[in-house]
């Protein structure tokens, strides 16, 4: 998938990290021939493609809701 899509997209790539695994939620901001950059809302998250678990497309964030009183 991270192959297919464009900077710009919105994603989300799960990675192992350490014993566990970490989720980066953003934009796709730079590739290379190992690593993808995500911009999240924390920054940008540079992520070593063979520790990619998983990845896919995510829809754009929800529109802010009015708050009422």
């Amino acid at each position: 998938m991270l192959h297919e899509a464009t900077l710009g997209d919105r994603i989300v790539v799960r990675a192992r990290r350490g014993s566990g695994a970490q989720d980066a939620l953003g934009v796709l901001t730079a590739r290379t021939d190992d690593s993808v950059t995500i911009e999240t809302r924390r920054g940008a998250v540079e992520v070593l493609l063979a520790d990619v678990v998983a990845a896919k497309h995510v829809p754009p964030p929800p529109a802010p809701r009015p708050r009422g009183r």
